[in-house]
């Protein structure tokens, strides 16, 4: 048992705190020393930090040999670490090349860093050159050489111009990895004399040019003759490369000819992965990154241009430098155990493991009997203090070593759980989740966890048990959540850890595989569901695993939420769309597709081949058909010597096929182009053909539809369907008419030619049988033989030649209830001035057998007509009615007419069965009776006996038929008790004496006894409120009434009018807005449904009722309004009669009140003189404030309504003069006056003061 791995300052955290007196621990390197190569002018530092306790001393190893860099006065070294450093000099440095290793020391052990290597270069320089000049002809290859400075470190190159502009490159000329510069052939406009190899060293920071390059291109003097390819870099037929594994290699293939040469790669031995190589430099370079053991094998260029090709062969080799494949682990150990470190490499070759203690080879250290090597696993049996020590473990292949180390540390601790109690883990169902309970002490505690209602976990396969004492459990389930307890064994140290497993994330409605035509919206949804204690998903769209977002500088993405949203589809926007809703604690994701289609690209290079007198072969090279395969291709041709010219269908074809024979008509100019056809629709036409025209030949067919349509007597019309003018096949195109007597004129054909039907021949005899045909013809010869056909003159308008009162000799059989057979005698067909066309048999009606007067009366009450062929002699006339009375009569008809009936023949048919009960009605008038109403027959067939009714239950299987016999045929109802839980099928028929007739058919049940709805809809409006509900089946209507109540604590309970519960909808009015309602219906005493509802708009703010609106307080206002009038009209007549006057004052008093001056500034306010007068004047109320006018200038002003007088131009002309008027101790000028106040608005001023 030995302690998990942990970082080493977890470790030595964990010790100092729990076990201050534990200081000391083994060495880890932490910072590991790194090649280098450098120039004299860089900087270089190797560096090696190392942790441990004591803190460890560092030493150097340079190429085997002890190297102390404190010595060296050039170096500078860190005082906490082994790491040194030599700042950038002008002198040599090429005594600090070499391998270097790092060694770490405490008293626990030495540990040993990775080999780093130092490599030295001296700065590039540029080396003295010869100008270059090359002189080649026009077409040949040539290679400009750059040869950079030699070093380890591969230059940046760059071709440029004496102005520094980069030299363009092409498939013609490329820059090899070489630094030349490669013209496959070259052209006059190549010629120039500064073409520069500019080489940089970025590590060095130095840009090395090299001399410029003259070219000339001497012009050919004859014609530019192509070349086939030949290879010029690399040169022969075939090559090798040695890589190692996560290396980049790059295969180069760069070829001469002219014209330049396309290039091919292909993998000999295999298939070219796609996805781990690409190409570069116009196809002249096959790049592979990180390459792998599995690229090993063959690969071929191929460079081909018309004159040829030429390949090159590349054999790949992959090796590996060393790889751990099985780390030791430094760990902890307690006395007594054993040790196994494990630690094994790969490479190719394989390499060869080595171990060491402390730095030290195993070879080199004295044997122990407890440890052993064995397929490089280092077993130390019976651990004791002193085998604490770093191992390290090399392995070394031709490539290059890598190192390891691992410690091992032997102690004695008491055990802790080091994981905190109580926490809370979260896990989505189906995920892993692991609780940790990570443990301290040596040797290593052992742990056991138990479930809150598991018990011990060890039994369930979805729960592991880790290394490090955690446990695992996979694809979680809801019953995994509760408590679980994780316990050191043989002690009381336990925690708990707390699991809530969520529901998973689901996509309940994936993105679809679409098919969008371009230019057409898309929308892609992604419906999920998400466990509600999880916070808000984040939603991820991608296209083809790339992340979509939505730029606020593009609308190419609308993601709304679930939904993405592409309004303009276009064709770079096919690809596979992946939906990702994300949580904390999962991922769910769905994947749909956008494929773009459209119609498909008209096809091209339509051409004619195979030309003949009556065909053609048409071919076509297929367009695009934009993801919609071409269902088929439609050819259609123009006829370009006719006026109209208009393009009509001639054929289709497969969606497959690209070729096509076409059939031709002589004598006709074509021209031809194709469409093709996908389910989004139709192409445009392809370009038309050139011309073919037919050559012109004897009509292939004669016209159709030749008959004779003879009207006139005497006449014969012959006439026939015109044939298609595509029919002529050519020039001089007629009709060749024959014609001749069927009888009595020998084989002799009377013939004429005309251009169009019809022909019209006279004097031919009435209704004579002719022969005729018709035959096309023109100029290259005449059709096939024509069929002939009979055809007759026209009749004579007079009809039979016979004496009408001779019978006929019709007669009737009686076949059934509904059926007879009709027969008579034929007449003669030479008494027929005409074609005999038929018989026409007249039926009359009249009526059932209990009407005989209609025979009498001969009215019949309905008559039909049957026609016969002219070689009939009987008929058979079905759907009769049963127990009637008929009559029937036959004449004989030709084209002209009908002659004369015979006699009428009398009948009657035998009774029947009945028909149907014209209605059945059900009425249930309780829950366990059903009453039957019905009507009789219409057609009762004969004299009705009686009715039979039978009844079964529909809702039971294999249920008796219950039958009712023997209902008279008087009574029309009849009453039933039935299961008032089961539904009927009633089966109504009614019999004669023949038998029972068809039934008349209801399905039903007993009605149930009704009750109000209890499951109502509302919608509110601001005073009303709509209630909806669906009646129940089968129960009664039954009346009731909707109560409601305002919620305010102050009206009572009202309700609506009655309503039926038939009715499903009824709208309760006269509610406030803005309120709260309580609803319900009762029903015998009990509550059957109640809600709540708020009306809508703003609340109805009503007046408070208080005391202001009582009887006895508008009484009382009432009897002191009333006293006060009597009051202040006593004060006034007071006022006017005491005190005396002069007679000036006196005549005065006389001129009309309405001519005196009014004051403006208020109601009720007098002049002076009047407040003189009446200053005098004892009053009654002289020390009351009613009587002054500051109190009526109060009162006027303390009304509703205030009047303002206005006195315009007029009246104030009609007031200034002098009228005879009452006296003035009675008129006084005074707001409650009437007979002075000015009217308002047509009322005296006193009247709108008191309104």
């Amino acid at each position: 048992h030995h302690f998990p791995l942990f970082t080493w300052e977890f470790l030595m955290t964990c010790m100092i705190f729990h076990f201050p007196y534990i200081l000391k621990s083994p060495p880890v390197i932490t910072a590991q020393p790194e090649s280098v190569t450098t120039f004299s002018a860089d900087d270089i530092t190797l560096t090696c930090e190392a942790t441990g306790n004591p803190p460890p001393t560092f030493r150097w190893v340079k190429d085997g040999v002890e190297f102390d860099p404190s010595k060296d006065p050039e170096l500078s070294v860190s005082r906490d670490s082994g790491t040194f450093s030599l700042t950038a000099k002008d002198g040599p440095i090429h005594q600090y090349q070499g391998r270097y290793n790092c060694y770490a020391s405490n008293v626990l052990g030495t540990a040993v860093s990775n080999e780093a290597r130092i490599v030295t270069e001296n700065t590039p320089t540029l080396q003295k050159e010869k100008k270059v000049s090359k002189k080649v002809e026009e077409g040949e290859s040539v290679v400009l050489p750059c040869n950079p400075p030699n070093s380890t470190v591969a230059p940046v190159i760059h071709w440029m111009d004496k102005k520094l502009r980069h030299i363009q490159q092409n498939e013609r000329v490329i820059q090899g990895r070489d630094g030349n510069l490669y013209f496959s052939h070259v052209t006059e406009a190549d010629s120039r004399d500064d073409y520069t190899c500019n080489t940089q060293f970025p590590s060095a920071r130095i840009i090395v040019l090299k001399e410029p390059i003259k070219l000339t291109v001497v012009p050919s003097n004859s014609v530019v003759r192509n070349r086939r390819p030949q290879m010029m870099r690399p040169t022969g037929p075939s090559s090798s490369y040695l890589v190692l594994s996560g290396q980049n290699l790059d295969l180069e293939c760069i070829a001469q000819g002219l014209p330049s040469p396309k290039i091919q790669w292909i993998r000999k031995d295999g298939v070219l992965s796609e996805s781990r190589t690409s190409k570069d430099s116009y196809d002249r370079v096959l790049r592979f990154k990180n390459i792998s053991v599995s690229d090993s094998g063959e690969y071929q260029c191929t460079a081909t241009n018309l004159q040829g090709i030429i390949t090159h062969t590349y054999s790949v080799t992959v090796e590996a430098a060393p790889f751990w494949t099985k780390e030791p682990k430094s760990q902890l150990y307690s006395p007594g155990e054993t040790v196994k470190l494990e630690c094994k490499a790969d490479g190719i070759p394989s390499p060869e493991v080595t171990w060491s203690i402390n730095g030290n080879l195993l070879t080199d250290i004295d044997p122990d009997p407890r440890r052993s090597v064995k397929h490089g696993v280092l077993t130390l049996k019976n651990v004791e203090l002193s085998d604490t020590a770093v191992y390290q473990c090399k392995a070394v292949n031709k490539h290059s070593s890598i190192l390891i180390n691992a410690y091992v540390y032997v102690i004695e601790l008491p055990p802790q759980i080091l994981t905190e109690d109580g926490v809370m883990y979260s896990v989505a169902e189906g995920q892993m989740i692991e609780l940790a309970c990570e443990t301290f002490g040596s040797p290593r505690p052992n742990v056991t966890w138990e479930g809150e209602t598991w018990g011990a976990l060890v039994a369930n396969p979805r729960m592991s048990q880790l290394l490090d004492g955690s446990l695992q459990i996979s694809n979680a389930s809801l019953n995994d959540s509760g408590q679980y307890t994780c316990t050191v064994s043989n002690s009381r140290i336990t925690i708990t850890a707390e699991l809530d497993v969520l529901n998973k994330t689901v996509i309940v409605k994936p993105p679809l595989a679409l098919r969008i035509q371009r230019g057409k919206p898309a929308t892609l949804t992604c419906e999920y569901q998400v466990d509600s204690r999880q916070d808000a998903p984040q939603v991820q769209w991608r296209k083809n695993l790339q992340k979509l977002t939505e730029s606020s500088d593009s609308d190419k993405y609308m993601i709304d939420e679930s939904t993405l949203i592409i309004p303009d589809v276009k064709e770079e926007d096919e690809g596979t769309y992946t939906c990702e809703v994300i949580t904390t604690l999962d991922i769910a994701e769905a994947s749909g597709s956008i494929t773009v289609v459209d119609r498909p690209d008209p096809p091209t290079q339509i051409q004619m081949t195979e030309p003949k007198d009556r065909s053609v072969t048409l071919s076509w090279t297929p367009g695009d058909d934009h993801n919609s395969p071409v269902l088929e291709y439609l050819i259609e041709f123009e006829e370009t010597e006719y006026e109209r010219k208009e393009w009509e269908e001639l054929s289709r074809v497969s969606g497959n096929s690209q070729r096509t024979t076409l059939s031709l008509k002589p004598f006709l100019s074509y021209r031809f182009r194709v469409i093709a056809i996908n389910d989004i629709g139709k192409s445009d036409p392809s370009m038309y053909t050139d011309v073919i025209s037919t050559p012109a030949a004897p009509p292939d067919s004669n016209p159709e539809g030749v008959r004779s349509d003879s009207i006139d007597p005497g006449t014969l019309l012959i006439t026939w369907k015109e044939m298609d003018r595509r029919s002529f096949n050519g020039p001089g195109f007629e009709y060749k008419v024959m014609w001749r007597k069927v009888l009595g004129s020998g084989p002799s054909w009377h013939i004429k030619s005309i251009k169009s039907p019809p022909l019209i021949i006279t004097d031919v005899g009435n209704f004579s049988a002719f022969e005729i045909k018709v035959q096309a013809v023109n100029e290259m010869g005449e059709g096939p033989e024509p069929k002939s056909t009979i055809g007759y003159s026209g009749e004579d308008c007079e009809f039979l030649n016979v004496n009408p009162d001779a019978p006929l000799n019709v007669g009737v059989d009686l076949i059934s209830s509904t059926a007879i057979k009709v027969v008579w005698a034929p007449i003669k067909r030479e008494t027929v001035r005409g074609r005999l066309q038929g018989y026409k048999i007249s039926l009359m009606y009249y009526g059932p057998e209990s009407r005989r007067e209609h025979v009498r009366e001969g009215k019949p009450s309905n008559i039909s007509f049957v026609m016969t062929d002219s070689n009939e002699e009987m008929k058979v006339l079905g759907d009769l009615l049963p127990y009637s009375h008929y009559a029937l009569s036959v004449s004989v008809i030709n084209n002209k007419g009908e002659g004369p009936q015979s006699d009428p023949l009398t009948f009657h048919t035998p009774e029947g069965v009945p028909g149907p009960p014209s209605s059945l009605l059900l009425d249930s008038p309780s829950e366990t009776e059903m009453i039957l109403h019905w009507t009789p027959p219409s057609q009762p067939n004969g004299i009705l006996k009686g009715y039979i009714l039978r009844y079964q239950q529909v809702d039971k299987e294999d249920n008796p038929m219950q039958v009712e016999k023997n209902i008279d045929h008087g009574v029309s109802h009849v009453s039933l008790k039935l299961d008032p839980h089961s539904r009927y099928r009633f089966y109504l028929r009614g019999y004669t004496s023949l038998g029972e007739g068809l039934p008349i058919i209801r399905e039903g049940a007993t009605t149930l006894d009704g009750v109000p709805p209890s499951n109502i809809s509302l919608s509110t409006g601001e005073t009303s409120v709509n209630l909806t509900w669906v009646s129940k089946e089968r129960q009664r209507n039954v009346g009731f009434f909707i109560h409601y109540l305002k919620k305010d604590g102050k009206g009572t309970w009202k309700h609506s009018e009655r309503v039926n519960s038939s009715q499903s909808f009824y709208t309760l009015r006269g509610l406030q807005s803005g309120s709260e309602y309580r609803l319900k219906i009762d029903f015998k005493n009990k509550t059957l449904w109640e809600d709540e509802i708020q009306t809508a708009g703003a609340k109805f703010m009503e007046v408070r009722k208080g005391f202001v609106t009582e009887s006895w307080f508008i009484g009382l206002i009432s009897a002191l309004v009333l006293l006060l009038l009597v009051l202040l009209i006593l004060c006034f007549i007071k006022r006017s009669k005491g005190g005396k006057y002069s007679v000036k004052e006196k005549e005065e008093g006389q001129i009309d009140s309405e001519a005196r001056p009014m004051n403006n500034e208020g109601f009720g306010e007098y002049s002076d003189n009047e407040e003189k007068r009446t200053a005098s004047q004892p009053s009654l109320c002289e020390d009351s404030k009613l009587c002054n006018d500051d109190a009526l200038d109060d009162y006027a002003n303390s009304n509703s309504v205030q009047t303002e007088v206005i006195m315009d131009e007029s009246l104030a002309s009609q007031s200034s003069g002098v009228r005879d008027v009452p006296d003035p101790g009675t008129q006084e000028s005074s707001p409650l006056n009437p007979a002075t106040a000015i009217s308002h608005h047509g009322l005296p001023n006193s009247a709108a003061l008191l309104d």
